[in-house]
């Protein structure tokens, strides 16, 4: 449970912190749950000097951020189709830093993956669960 976004973002920097450089996380939840101010965490508990520049890739669809390991955050909201994922080969970045998804519900491929889900309870309240 995360009543703020600090302890949103403090959950996954913290979870970071024990992150080897190669997994796959995917965040999954409604719009507004919190799954950016997560990423960001992520990339700070990686060693992001500057986690202002990380931002939800709506438009994008990639953005890379050099840590201690590179960071792949990928969004798929605006993306409808399987073949549009398809073409997007985020899979290319596999194994090559730590991927971060948002939207990942969205994905119909199964892979070994820290699965992240938020419920949003109130205004500030979350219900995070981490698989």
């Amino acid at each position: 449970m995360s009543t703020s976004e600090d302890e949103t973002f403090e959950l996954a920097q913290n979870l970071a912190r024990s992150f080897q450089g190669k997994e796959v996380v995917l965040l999954t939840g409604e719009l507004g749950a919190g799954k950016t101010i997560f990423a960001k965490g992520i990339a700070a508990g990686l060693g992001l000097m500057d986690v202002n520049q990380v931002c939800s890739p709506t438009f994008t669809l990639v953005n890379i951020y050099q840590a201690k390991c590179p960071v792949f955050h990928i969004d798929l909201y605006r993306l409808e189709k399987d073949s549009e994922i398809d073409d997007l080969g985020w899979e290319d970045y596999l194994e090559q830093g730590v991927v971060i998804v948002e939207w990942a519900e969205k994905l119909k491929m199964e892979m070994d993956a820290i699965r992240i889900s938020f419920e949003v309870l109130s205004d500030e309240a979350r219900k995070i669960t981490i698989d």
